[in-house]
Parts: structure tokens; C-alpha cells; sequence
């Protein structure tokens, strides 16, 4: 167990993350020249295409240090926001932490919030300053940031190159000498900590875990204690970059475990995985059901397409348990699904998966949040709203209350201004404003999150010129004035573009989408009304003018009322046409909702 090394990478996007992975396999040796390629870990194209981290990944690499072998486990973490939960996993099951940092772009918002989930569980931090052969790096400036932020010295941090190869040899030795090897009792009945899940189409779900106490071995029959299945392990063995099948893995070591699961559900990320027969009496701390945070209808183009829709979500949630979704209806769009999300990248990689692996077009609603509505019947009775459509009736409504998020927004002290003016229009109330150097300030908002949902951290970047790096965590429930905007087209309500909004926002809002939908409806024969309604009061009102027919053209001279009688005529049969016309919204409109400040 001593020459054991858990450890994982922290660092904001585009820090250089994988790359630091891809050079620490080349220098263990773990990879042969044949099977090496740029972002190694990352086996998604859509991964590769954004370099982005969506789902994390576990190695085992094999070091000799001064004639002594090591195992090193990395534990790759994803680096989004919306995937911090499984982040806080990937954190709880090693010793040590290398803390990323871009020599040029210094210390960003999510770089601060893992290592604070790093530091709560109480792990080595060993600071990298990665990318210093750069023509724009501040290698000096930013070692005094890190030493500022960790209360380290400046030669405890380690300067590095991941895309040269500069300084991997130090990194190595700084992960041998100043983390810990992992503690644990290797005579206790079996505890071991599940960190990841893949789901593979011919052996089911492969689970990733870290074994905490005990040992775990081919054929011994297991205990996942969330749910209280139990299953035998079929196989177990180590992560390399192909699977190696061991009998047993021991006390601190990582590995992975089929069981022949064919549920992604039955598998929960941060359970814990305990002997059948003589099960571990306390769990790991810090499980919880991954809980959706963002909502929003998704329906096929064509809705013939529906059973294929449900088929491709299903296959789709194998590989990523946190993907929820329940079937409805709509009166404009047909049959489709309401799906829970992480958050709005989470929303985009799932729309973007449906296109390219099971060639699926889809609309998708205005994403919305889930909301708390009390009723006067029973005002401590909680009903859930995830759609617009759930709202109970306003005239026995006691209270609604919304989620709040707790911000923390690093940009320079330039844009204070504009960024503090952008979190108040949304209704953020700040709580606390540090200076973090003399050009760097960290700025703390509460927030609702329905604010962030749509297009805020574009607008973000916009009005800080790029510079803005944000990061949040959920803060609980609190009360809100909240009012429903419906939309009506020729006096039908339109429920796919309903929406929840906070009363002050609901007129300028209603306002702007009754102005974005008369650009992108199709003029028609008849004059076609467009509304955003409060209940029974219209709060806004445009119209979409009629294609004119000039029935007069015939008429060359000859007395006035010939023309009146045929515009009269004309009159009657649009009335006629409207009473019966039926309006067709193009899918741009759908999104155009979520773009309303452009």
C-alpha cells in the first residue's frame, strides 16, 4: 500500500488539463508510441472538438523512483461547472491534487471552487504552473498568486510545459515525495467508494472505484448500499489504457468492476460498495442523487419520429445517468420529453449527441428551472413545478420560491463595473467584493438561477471582454413573486413558449419576445395577433400584417361603390380565414426565446 499514489488534476477550462495527462503517460511509459494521441483520456469526439473534459477518466501508470517501483492512479476530473458533483467524487477518492494553473491566464473562478472542494477533503495540493513557454506567460506574477492563494512557498510550485515536456519529471517526483500513500485497513470487511461509471453495449455498466478498506475479489458476491442490490463481481481489475483483469484489488488501489448491470440507474456515482455477507456498517460520506438543475422540453422535428426519440434518449442515459426525462405532450409541438439537465452545457452536449450518434433533429424548449408553488389548501404542502404548464391556478396560489445559486465571478478590476450592473439587472445582490491582486477581483453574488439560465455567462463574457471566469453552487430555496407569461398566436396559447418570470421582468420580457416572434413568423393571408399574456391581462401586443390581394385591380373607372363592395367582400372572407387559419411557428422562433437581448 506505501507505494500507492491516488491523485487528480484540478484546473479551470483550458488550463491544460488533459495535456498534463497525455505527457505523464508518455513519461511513465504507459502508453506505446502507437496508440499515443492528443487528449488520450478524452474519447469523445465532442470532447476532443471543444477541449472540454465531459466525463472523467481513471489510469494506472507504473513509475520506478530511485530503484523503487510506484503505482500512480490518476483520477482524471471533468472541468465544468455542471459536473461539479462528480468532481467532489473524483476529489474524495485520492490523497493529492495537482492545482493547475495557465501561466498567462493566472487563477480563474473554478480553479478557486475545486480547490476548495481539494482542501475540505483534506488533500495535498502541489501547485503546477503549467504552459510558462509561452511568449505571453507571467510565470513570476502568477507564482506569487498561487503562493498568495495556498499559503505555500514559491519553490514549492513547480513550472511546467505540458505541450514541450518541461518539468513532468519534477511533477512525478513531487507526487511520490509529497503525497501521502493512501490509509486504510486491509482487515476490515470491504468499503470501496464508486467515483465513475461507463456503461459498455456488450458487458453492461463498468463501475470505476477506489477501494477504501478490505479487499474486493473475482467471484465474491458485493453490496451497492444506495440502492441495497447486490450482485457478484463477474470481473475486477486495473485501469490502464486497456483493462488488465487482476483476482483481487486491495486496500488504496483503484479499479474497475462488471457485474453485468444493464441499468445505469442501479449504478450511482459516490455509492459505496460493501460485502454481501459481511457488509461495512458506514457508507463514504458526501452521496446524494445527482438532482437536475435546468429543465426544458425536447421533441422531434417530425412527430413520427417519437418512438426513435424515446429509443435514442434511452441509450443516451446508459452512458450518462444524470440525464432525466418523462414523456408530455404539447399543443404545438406534439409528443416529446421533458428532460432534467445538470445545466446548459449539459443541455447542449445532450442536443448535440442526439444529432450526430443517433441522427436525431430536435426542438427544444425555453429551458426553465424547477420551482416550489404552495397553495392556500395546504400552505406546507410543496408541489413541483419543472414546466410552466404545472403552475397551480394564481387565485390559490399562497407562495412560490425559487432556487438560489451563491456566484463567484474573478474578472479584472476594470469591469467591476459593468459585471456588478449585469448581476443586479438579474437580480443578484452582492455579498462580497475581494481584491484578490491590485488588477484581479473576486466578486460574490447571490443569484436566482433561473437568471443564469439563458444567456447570462454569454453577456458575462461580453461585457468583461472574455476576461470574466464565473462558477456557482446551489444555495437553497427562497420566495419569490414569480407570474406566468403565456404567449398566444390568433388567440391560442402557444404552451411550448410559456414561460415562469419574476414580476418586474415580466412586461419588458413579454415585450421583447412579441417583437422577435413578429420578425420570425410568416405573414399570411389574414392579420395574425401576436400577445403575451398575465392570466386574462395582455401585457403586450403585436401583429403580423396580412399579404394584401388588390381585388380592385379589375375595376378600371365606374363608380366608387364597386370598390367598396369588393373590399367588403375581401373583408368577410379574411375574417373567415382567420376564424379557421392555422398558424405554423418555425423552429427558429423556439430558440429565438433564448436569445432576446441581441
Amino acid at each position: 500500500m506505501k507505494y500507492i499514489r491516488n491523485f487528480c488534476i484540478i484546473a479551470h477550462i483550458d488550463h491544460g488539463k488533459s495535456t498534463l495527462a497525455d505527457r505523464l503517460l508518455d513519461f511513465t511509459g504507459s502508453v506505446t508510441e502507437r496508440e499515443q494521441q492528443d487528449q488520450l483520456l478524452d474519447n469523445m469526439d465532442l470532447e476532443r472538438e471543444r477541449g472540454i473534459t465531459i466525463k472523467s477518466h481513471a489510469i494506472q501508470m507504473e513509475y520506478t523512483h530511485e530503484g523503487q517501483d510506484y503505482i500512480l492512479n490518476l483520477i482524471d476530473t471533468p472541468g465544468h461547472v455542471d459536473f461539479s458533483y462528480e468532481v467532489s467524487r473524483s476529489i474524495a477518492a485520492c490523497e493529492g491534487a495537482l492545482l493547475v494553473v495557465d501561466a498567462a491566464q493566472s487563477i480563474q473562478a473554478q480553479t478557486i471552487s475545486n480547490l476548495y472542494l481539494a482542501l475540505e477533503n483534506d488533500l495535498e495540493i502541489i501547485p503546477v504552473l503549467n504552459k510558462v513557454d509561452l511568449p505571453s506567460a507571467n510565470p513570476e506574477e502568477v507564482t506569487d498568486d498561487i503562493v498568495n492563494l495556498l499559503g505555500c512557498k514559491p519553490e514549492e510550485v513547480i513550472p511546467a510545459s505540458a505541450k514541450t515536456g518541461t518539468g513532468i519529471g519534477e511533477i512525478l517526483t513531487a507526487i511520490i515525495d509529497r503525497i501521502p500513500a493512501p490509509k486504510g485497513d486491509p482487515d476490515q470487511s470491504l468499503q470501496a467508494l464508486i467515483f465513475d461509471s461507463v456503461y459498455n453495449p456488450f458487458r453492461g455498466v463498468e463501475t470505476y472505484f477506489r477501494v477504501i478498506n478490505g479487499s474486493i475479489s473475482k467471484g465474491q458476491h458485493i453490496k451497492f448500499m444506495a440502492t441495497g442490490k447486490t450482485y457478484f463481481a463477474d470481473e475486477v481489475g486495473t485501469l490502464k489504457l486497456k483493462q488488465v483483469p487482476k483476482k483481487t484489488i486491495y486496500t488504496g488501489d483503484v479499479g474497475y468492476l462488471i457485474t453485468g448491470i444493464k441499468e445505469a440507474k442501479e449504478v450511482k456515482v459516490g455509492d459505496t460498495i460493501t460485502d454481501a455477507k459481511n457488509p461495512t456498517t458506514n457508507m463514504v460520506e458526501g452521496f446524494e442523487d445527482v438532482k437536475p438543475m435546468v429543465f426544458a422540453g425536447i421533441y422531434p422535428v417530425d412527430t413520427d419520429d417519437y418512438e426513435e426519440l424515446r429509443t435514442s434518449m434511452e441509450k443516451l442515459q446508459l452512458n450518462d445517468a444524470s440525464l432525466v426525462f418523462q414523456p408530455e405532450s404539447s399543443a404545438a409541438l406534439g409528443f416529446g420529453f421533458r428532460c432534467g439537465f445538470l445545466g446548459m452545457l449539459h443541455l447542449e452536449i445532450i442536443q448535440e449527441r442526439l444529432e450526430r450518434e443517433f441522427d436525431m433533429t430536435v426542438i427544444t424548449t425555453v429551458p426553465n428551472v424547477s420551482y416550489h408553488a404552495y397553495t392556500n389548501a395546504a400552505p406546507d404542502e410543496c408541489i413541483l413545478v419543472n414546466n410552466p404548464s404545472d403552475m397551480p391556478d394564481p387565485s390559490k396560489l399562497n407562495r412560490m420560491e425559487e432556487p438560489y445559486i451563491k456566484a463567484s465571478i474573478i474578472t479584472k478590476s476594470d469591469y467591476v463595473g459593468p459585471v456588478m450592473s449585469l448581476c443586479i439587472e438579474k437580480r443578484g445582490q452582492i455579498t462580497n467584493q475581494t481584491y484578490l491582486t491590485t488588477e484581479r477581483v473576486e466578486l460574490n453574488f447571490d443569484m436566482p438561477l433561473a437568471e443564469i439560465v439563458f444567456d447570462f455567462y454569454d453577456r458575462l463574457k461580453t461585457v468583461s471582454r472574455g476576461y470574466a471566469s464565473f462558477d456557482y453552487s446551489p444555495i437553497g430555496m427562497r420566495e419569490s413573486k414569480l407570474v406566468k407569461v403565456d404567449v398566444l398566436l390568433n388567440g391560442n396559447v402557444v404552451d411550448a413558449l410559456s414561460a415562469l418570470l419574476h414580476q418586474d421582468n415580466a412586461y419588458e420580457i413579454g415585450k421583447k419576445m412579441c417583437e422577435k416572434l413578429r420578425k420570425l413568423i410568416p405573414r399570411q393571408q389574414f392579420d395574425i395577433p401576436i400577445q403575451a399574456a398575465i392570466g386574462a391581462k395582455i401585457i403586450s401586443r403585436e401583429t403580423v400584417k396580412a399579404l394584401r390581394k388588390d381585388v380592385t385591380a379589375k375595376c378600371y373607372g365606374g363608380d366608387i361603390s364597386r370598390k367598396r363592395k369588393l373590399l367588403e367582400k375581401q373583408k368577410k372572407g379574411k375574417k373567415r380565414m382567420r376564424q379557421v387559419g392555422n398558424v405554423e411557428i418555425p423552429q427558429e422562433a423556439f430558440m429565438a426565446v433564448l436569445k432576446l437581448n441581441e
